[in-house]
């Protein structure tokens, strides 16, 4: 009878040691989910009164350490078909493009194909601007004047879409004369990521779209990014339309053509993937990271700095910021990103409407001291 009873406990034994039990969540853990409901939460109450009353039409997404907290569609893809959007719905970036061209460039740097010394005479000879520098280009220090401001007078728009390799030849047909000296002043110029696209293919010897779907794009499997092409872009999967802050729909017109000053489309799930990636080595060097963040300009119309692609700003707790906003037919966009905490905040709307321009607010609600605060009962 004891054998019998020690062969039934040491059989009872083995099958609980097959799997050990599930671990209890830790305090911590269920102070972390619940920290991120208060904050979805609130961005969620945010959102929908900016969406409710302020006109807010478009995606949201906040997300931290490799997080997100919140993302969330407002509204509709097309205001009068009153098609839903979803997160994973498609955006004009506009002028957040920017950072991603000055990515690709900073990709050629670490691969030693250019320096940002670099004279832009070197990729195309016949440029008139000698003194004008692939850094100069990045930090709008080249005083060359805004293509949006004068293609008009030279491009007629029976002609079709103005591209970027057109824009050149009109640069150096008809040589702008510069706003001020290169390196001697700054000025937000469209005119100088253009060239950057260019240089782009210049050096990589393929179109800006091919080579940013092949070494950005597709390795991070950003699924419903694209640079627009309007010779060869097929229709998104999750379109958009863009609308004035009258509601009414806005299309495309010929300087929708040039890319690299904008032309990038995305939904704010891959702008998060992407954003995740620029914390790696996998794209660009951290080090050379860092010098896109270095404050070149300061910028007295957005009383912020600019360094390489990216404006820089501090909140009012001293915590370093770096954010780029975008502005074009009929979409306007936001992309923010704290460093020290890799707390990062996309917005993409497609009806122009600026309530979410409040930076300071929104990390206000990530940073509340009563969300961080919250204690849990239990043990």
């Amino acid at each position: 009878m004891a054998q019998l009873l020690l062969y039934i406990y040491l059989l009872a034994a083995g099958l609980h040691a097959q799997g050990p039990e599930p671990l209890p969540a830790t305090a911590a853990h269920r102070h972390d989910v619940r920290r991120q409901e208060l904050i979805a939460g609130r961005f969620d109450s945010l959102f929908t009164v900016l969406a409710g009353k302020r006109g807010f039409n478009g995606s949201i997404l906040v997300g931290q350490n490799g997080s997100m907290l919140y993302k969330h569609a407002f509204g509709y893809a097309d205001l009068k078909r009153k098609t839903p959007l979803s997160t994973r719905s498609v955006f004009e970036l506009a002028s957040v493009s920017k950072p991603f061209t000055s990515a690709a460039i900073m990709l050629l740097h670490d691969e030693g194909k250019l320096e940002f010394s670099d004279p832009i005479q070197k990729f195309f000879p016949d440029l008139p601007y000698a003194n004008v520098t692939i850094g100069h280009l990045l930090s709008h220090r080249s005083g060359i004047p805004n293509y949006m401001n004068f293609a008009g007078k030279y491009w007629r728009k029976k002609q079709g879409f103005l591209t970027n390799a057109a824009l050149i030849a009109m640069l150096v047909k008809h040589a702008p004369r510069q706003d001020f000296p290169a390196d001697e002043g700054y000025k937000y110029s469209n005119t100088g990521y253009a060239i950057l696209a260019s240089v782009v293919e210049k050096v990589s010897g393929m179109p800006f779209d091919d080579f940013m779907k092949r070494r950005v794009f597709a390795p991070l499997r950003m699924e419903n990014t694209f640079v627009y092409n309007p010779k060869k872009t097929l229709p998104a999967k999750y379109p958009t339309v863009g609308h004035t802050k009258n509601r009414r729909p806005v299309g495309r017109d010929y300087l929708s053509g040039v890319a690299g000053d904008k032309g990038i489309y995305s939904t704010v799930e891959d702008m998060f993937t992407w954003d995740q990636a620029l914390y790696t080595d996998r794209l660009v060097k951290q080090s050379t990271l860092r010098e896109a963040y270095l404050p070149l300009s300061y910028d007295d119309v957005r009383d912020s700095e600019y360094g390489y692609g990216w404006r820089i700003d501090v909140l009012r707790d001293g915590t370093k910021i770096v954010y780029h906003a975008g502005l074009w037919r009929g979409y306007n966009s936001l992309y923010v990103r704290r460093l020290e905490d890799r707390t990062s905040i996309i917005v993409l709307s497609n009806k122009v409407n600026w309530s979410f321009r409040n930076i300071g607010r929104m990390f206000g609600i990530i940073d509340s001291k009563d969300i961080g605060a919250v204690e849990l009962g239990g043990n």
